[in-house]
């Protein structure tokens, strides 16, 4: 498993980052698609997290050479502590999370993620809650509205990023959004990021015009997600005849990992196959004849001609009265 280093902090991950999402019979992830409500309150945690097969993907995991992890939701970071300590990796993780309820569209303008000393209740809570000691990589999403109705909020976070590294209560933290290029962009120029978490695939590839080549630029790293763009990319292939999923899945891994600047991929893994498969895609990530062919058929696709145009419109957007 190949590996890069996050910036002045040392910190080694693997190209491929587990992600912490359990899933339902049909393929959903859990608790997100149970109560979505729930799932993003602070302190419910949905029964069987980190269960018998769970603990069979991370040990999968370990054996393929992965040792940094992604989580999300509170069920998700108790399920990953407690099964860190159940079953000890064979070095160092690297823990990647984010505070409940602050991110994204949970909280209007994101403000409570720069209420004084709100942010770092959070993660003390993250902390007791996951029985580490300090969180690896806190990743930070916000909307456009924060820095719309706040100019001075990309600094602000800043600030407080800082107090939590001073304090060592975190080692570095990630840019993340769905609000397009320009709000990356707000949050890197403070200079308080180590990396950026963006969504990266077929249909989703507007960051590559201006913001992995910035991010590079600023030595900052770049971690991808929803390569199979939230199972769409399968619908499409069905769509347009290909009916191979693990095709499809090894082609849309292998063309992610090849484009310039793609640091590290965050992949989902129900079960111990699907994981060995991710990763032995990503290990030989040249695109064979097979590979390209499926791909020029996808890419000709209406659906995903229609899908590209429309993310490429919505990460151009900027960000307004700034």
């Amino acid at each position: 498993m190949d590996h890069f280093t996050l910036g002045a902090s040392g910190m080694r991950l693997s190209r491929i980052v587990l992600g912490g999402h359990e899933y339902l019979p049909d393929g959903r992830s859990r608790a997100f698609n149970e109560d979505l409500r729930l799932a993003v309150t602070p302190g419910h945690l949905f029964p069987d997290f980190g269960g018998p097969l769970r603990r069979s993907v991370l040990e999968r995991a370990y054996a393929l050479g992965i040792d940094s992890f992604d989580v999300t939701m509170d069920s998700e970071k108790e399920a990953l502590g407690r099964n860190l300590r159940e079953l000890p990796p064979p070095g160092a993780a690297v823990v990647q999370t984010r505070p409940e309820g602050m991110v994204y569209g949970y909280d209007p303008g994101n403000r409570r993620m720069v209420a004084p000393g709100q942010l770092r209740e959070e993660v003390l809570r993250i902390l007791a809650l996951m029985g580490r000691e300090r969180i690896d990589i806190l990743n930070l999403g916000i909307l456009k509205d924060a820095i719309e109705q706040d100019h001075a909020f990309p600094g602000k976070l800043a600030q407080a990023v800082r107090a939590l590294q001073r304090e060592g209560l975190i080692r570095c933290a990630a840019a993340d959004s769905f609000s397009g290029a320009a709000t990356y962009l707000a949050l890197l120029e403070t200079g308080a990021f180590a990396s950026l978490n963006l969504n990266f695939n077929l249909a989703d590839d507007g960051a590559l015009e201006r913001l992995i080549p910035a991010a590079r630029a600023m030595g900052v790293r770049v971690v991808v997600r929803e390569v199979f763009m939230k199972g769409e990319l399968f619908r499409i292939a069905a769509a347009a005849g290909i009916d191979d999923r693990a095709a499809v899945a090894r082609a849309a891994m292998r063309w992610t990992l090849a484009q310039p600047g793609v640091d590290g991929l965050i992949v989902g893994a129900g079960t111990p196959e699907q994981l060995s498969a991710g990763v032995e895609a990503a290990a030989r990530p040249e695109l064979s004849d097979a590979d390209q062919a499926l791909l020029r058929t996808l890419l000709a696709h209406p659906q995903l001609q229609q899908a590209r145009e429309r993310n490429r419109l919505a990460f151009a957007q900027p960000i307004g009265n700034a």
